[in-house]
């Protein structure tokens, strides 16, 4: 380089010059000598050295080859050895003194140290003399500013190298991150592009495990139907064996039925009432049916089943046998309905001539009854405010059926439906009441509480509610009061222990539905008006059939019910409202007695022995009303009821002679 090359020749300019062949030896104080020693001159810089220091001053500058104990060995210039310009023998050897103490001076650890420091950066040299010794302190000053530029030069140089050597570190780091990452990177990418490979091969797997299933399906698909088409024409030849059979009995009866039709067309098989004169053509048109129907029997014995058409051969010759029948029969009818008429009329003339004579016969009997009565203080019929109780009764229950006629005979499909929900929902409980009812009794009076209240209730799967019509909490009420006495008519007659389950519900229903007890009652005066107690008297112009019906007989075409099941169903019924007279429902919150209670007992049984006794029904209502309700009054009545029952037994039941007889009644208690 330029600069180098200009360093060096300004070195060896001043090596060259008088002061610069000037040698120092580091070890003069070692040998004892004078640091000027062999000085012959004095020494000191040239004029030109300021303009040197201040060329080196801007550039860094290589170790200076004078300082060196050798010169290096590429530079050129004059040999080590040979003396400098205007120094004597004695300037190696000798010292320069120092002059004055001056501040740059050079010490002599200062030259030990650039020393040493060139020692380690160069290879050691034969130890020679000094090459050069300072004259001046100005002298040594400059040198030691040069060793310190070095040194500060060496430090810059190696401040430069370390800190490049930790940029190429630090390039060499980031390479190798760079190269790592793209390595991590490539690896990733690798294992992305294996795990897609065998994501996609495992997708054509699925695709191809879906493709078979897909055709294992429709081949099962294939498999089935073909299974069903065999099941379906194996179950239609099934329905065809089944229908030919079908057809082969159906064919069967219609022969056999058709054959004994037949054989009613046969002279000796009519009946004695038909003419005699009957048509013959009726019994050959018979034999000729028969023998359509027998020619389609005929196909049949060889294995084969008959036809459709077969079929309506034989179910049209039935038909026409049957229309053949009904001719015959109706004639046959007419000439029955005609000699029936005929014995009618003459039972009526007979009727009428025994109901004349009944009739007078009750007329005489009614007069003695009247005549007796008034001699022994009895009645023969109940008292006027009982009658117009009665009355009263009949008149408002006659009242409601009117009110809810709409509802009774429905026009619509839904009123008609509501009808007869409602009526189940009335019915079906108090149909479950019986004698081992137990804790159902609660349950069934809820029901009918909820239904008479207007709320909804379930009945057999269907909910049904009274409010739905405007009419329907009465229709219901009626329906309930006439289910209850028709318990009492049926269940109780069969099983007198059944009476108390029933009328405990109905004395609760009766307290908290006060209209209910009242259609309670007017069923029972009308089914039984003994529980007025009342003996409907025989009024002008009534047949004997329907006096028997207000008597509470039972008539119907067969005629009128036997005694002893008249005695049996005013038994129940009585044995019914006794009950309801002492019982109460034990869950209610009213204090107090029953809606119905024994007071009307009491009035019941005097009125009944202040009555003229009717044979077998007086008795038996009297047993039975004392069998259920006796206790109740003797613990209610005590001393009076003894005398009541002490009278019945003494003078009501033997009826003997001219009794004079006492009415007791409630209020004379």
């Amino acid at each position: 380089m330029p600069s180098e090359k200009m360093r060096w020749e300004t070195l060896e300019a001043l090596k060259n010059s008088s002061k610069g062949k000037l040698r120092f030896d580091p070890l003069w104080s070692e040998r004892g000598e004078h640091i000027l020693s062999g000085c012959t001159e004095d020494l000191g810089l040239s004029p030109q050295s300021g303009l040197i220091l201040e060329h080196l001053g801007s550039r860094p500058l290589q170790r200076s080859p004078f300082l060196s104990p050798s010169p290096p060995p590429s530079s050129p210039g004059p040999s080590r050895d040979s003396p400098a310009p205007g120094l004597g023998p004695a300037s190696s050897s000798g010292s320069v003194p120092d002059s004055g103490g001056r501040p740059g001076a050079a010490s002599k650890s200062e030259w030990e140290q650039a020393v040493s420091e060139d020692s380690q950066e160069e290879p050691a040299e034969p130890a020679s003399p000094p090459a050069m010794s300072l004259l001046s302190p100005r002298a040594m000053e400059t040198a030691g500013r040069i060793v310190r530029f070095e040194q500060q030069y060496r430090d810059q140089a190696k401040l430069a190298l370390r800190l490049r050597q930790e940029v190429q570190e630090q390039l060499v780091v980031a390479v190798a991150s760079a190269e790592s990452e793209h390595l991590k990177r490539f690896e990733e990418l690798m294992e992305l592009k294996q795990r897609q490979e065998t994501k996609e091969s495992m997708g054509r797997q699925e695709k191809l495990k879906e493709e078979q299933r897909h055709r294992m399906k429709i081949m099962n698909l294939r498999l089935r139907e073909a299974e069903q088409q065999r099941l379906r024409e194996a179950e239609l030849e099934r329905q065809r064996q089944a229908e030919g059979r079908d057809r082969l009995r159906s064919l069967n009866t219609v022969q056999e039925e058709i054959l004994q039709l037949n054989q009613l067309l046969e002279p000796g098989s009519a009946p004695s009432s038909a003419p005699s004169s009957a048509p013959s053509s009726a019994s050959a048109r018979g034999n000729q049916l028969c023998s359509q129907v027998s020619e389609v029997v005929r196909k049949t014995t060889e294995g084969e089943f008959p036809s459709v058409e077969d079929m309506a051969v034989a179910e049209r010759a039935l038909h026409d046998m049957r229309t053949l029948i009904r001719l015959t029969q109706e004639e046959a009818a007419k000439a029955r309905e005609e000699a029936r008429r005929a014995r009618e009329q003459e039972e009526e003339r007979r009727k009428r001539a025994e109901l004349q004579a009944q009739q007078e016969a009750q007329e005489k009997a009614a007069q003695t009854a009247r005549e007796k009565a008034q001699r022994r203080g009895l009645q023969n019929s109940a008292e006027d405010a009982t009658l117009r109780w009665y009355r009263d009764l009949q008149e408002a229950a006659a009242a409601a059926v009117q009110s809810f006629q709409q509802l009774s005979c429905p026009q619509d499909a839904r009123t008609k439906k509501l009808k007869l929900e409602l009526q189940k929902a009335a019915t079906i409980p108090v149909s479950q009441i019986s004698s081992n009812s137990g804790s159902q009794l609660r349950e069934i009076f809820d029901k009918l509480d909820k239904l008479l209240s207007g709320r909804s209730v379930t009945t057999g799967g269907q909910a049904a509610s009274a409010s739905q019509h405007p009419q329907g909490l009465r229709f219901v009420s009626y329906k309930l009061a006439e289910k209850f006495v028709k318990q009492g008519e049926e269940e109780v007659a069969s099983h007198y222990e059944a009476a108390f389950p029933i009328a405990v519900v109905a004395s609760g229903v009766w307290e908290l539905h006060p209209q209910v007890g009242d259609f309670i009652l007017a069923h029972l005066h009308q089914k039984c008006p003994y529980a007025v107690p009342h003996y409907p008297p025989m009024k002008d112009g009534t047949a004997v059939e329907e006096y028997q019906r207000i008597l509470g007989y039972r008539v119907d075409e067969s005629g009128v019910e036997g005694q002893d099941s008249f005695l049996k169903r005013m038994s129940g019924m009585i044995r019914l409202y006794a009950a309801i007279i002492q019982l109460r429902w034990p869950y209610g919150t009213k204090q107090g007695s029953g809606p119905h209670g024994l007071n009307h007992g009491w009035r019941w049984l005097a009125q009944m022995l202040n009555m003229e006794p009717l044979a077998d029904v007086t008795a038996t209502l009297l047993f039975d009303f004392l069998e259920v309700c006796g206790n109740a009054l003797m613990k209610q009545y005590q001393n009076q009821f003894w005398k009541l029952l002490l009278l019945l037994t003494e003078e009501y039941l033997p009826r003997g002679g001219d009794l004079h007889y006492v009415c007791v009644t409630e209020e004379e208690i």
